[in-house]
């Protein structure tokens, strides 16, 4: 052995071992996969076959006025001038395509994570358990998800909606943990001597007390979202990155920024809807 480099002594092969595992689950839970693919798809298909179908000038005054409505008219003005540039650079069905993919895959991370936050609220244990869960999918490069997805589910837009539920749904569980662990606890006492059972202390009390820090981490989710439906364009799932990724592989500068501006107005105009929804005071 030499001691002044302990690794020459011998290697892990643990891409070897990964690989393995891969293999197995693809050759043996293929139904498995198959299966759990078909709910995303539902979803997915119905979102932007409505967003395709409605005219984009309804869709434009729909947002505008969602925007105007929930944050007010000056997040109302800057959403009717983001979403006005993105029709006419031309990637307004790709805009859709996007945003139905970020709602698809913002709607399984709640479904998912908003009861996984509040078990790992109620359960120290949990908490503890998860956390490393957390850890590893919040750090893994975006990049690194897309090869075992692709392996598992194929290629397409579906397999870039379950990479980015993936990717998304840390801080869906994280700050709905928070947020109902910062609840004081003498009102969730005083909620309980009045006779309310433990579903309603958590449905009357506990969440709406938590709400601004739950739309953070809703928040935080469209944003990661977002970024991720755009890296999934190269395993073939539509939207704004593909013109992103049809500009970079033939050095069009032009092509990949106006994909890469849709990509930002569309994140600006989310931004401020979800943080408006967060800022509403629940007392």
């Amino acid at each position: 052995m030499n001691w002044l480099n302990i690794f020459e002594s011998g290697l892990l092969p643990l891409d070897d071992w990964v690989q393995t595992g891969v293999d197995w689950m693809s050759a043996n839970w293929r139904g498995f996969f198959q299966a759990v693919k078909v709910p995303v798809e539902v979803v997915l298909d119905g979102i932007e076959t409505v967003l395709l179908a409605v005219p984009p000038t309804f869709m434009l005054i729909a947002i505008v006025a969602l925007a105007w409505r929930v944050a007010g008219w000056r997040t109302g003005v800057v959403s009717l001038v983001a979403m006005a540039l993105v029709g006419f650079t031309g990637m307004w069905e790709l805009t859709m395509i996007t945003l139905s993919m970020v709602i698809a895959a913002v709607v399984f991370c709640i479904v998912v994570g908003v009861p996984l936050g509040i078990l790992a609220a109620r359960s120290d244990g949990f908490a503890s358990g998860i956390r490393p869960v957390l850890d590893v999918m919040q750090t893994t490069p975006a990049f690194v998800y897309l090869v075992p997805v692709v392996m598992l589910f194929g290629i397409g837009t579906v397999a870039g909606v379950l990479a980015t539920i993936v990717f998304a749904l840390p801080p869906m569980v994280r700050l709905t943990n928070l947020g109902i662990r910062q609840v004081r606890e003498d009102v969730v006492e005083a909620a309980t001597a009045f006779g309310a059972s433990p579903w309603q202390v958590l449905t009357k009390v506990q969440v709406p007390l938590a709400l601004p820090t739950i739309m953070a981490g809703l928040n935080q989710t469209i944003m990661l979202s977002l970024s991720m439906v755009v890296i999934a364009a190269l395993i073939g799932a539509g939207g704004l990155g593909t013109p992103v990724f049809r500009g970079l592989n033939s050095l069009n500068v032009g092509l990949a920024f106006v994909g890469g501006l849709g990509i930002v107005l569309l994140a600006i105009v989310l931004d401020r809807i979800t943080q408006a929804f967060g800022d509403v005071d629940p007392r």
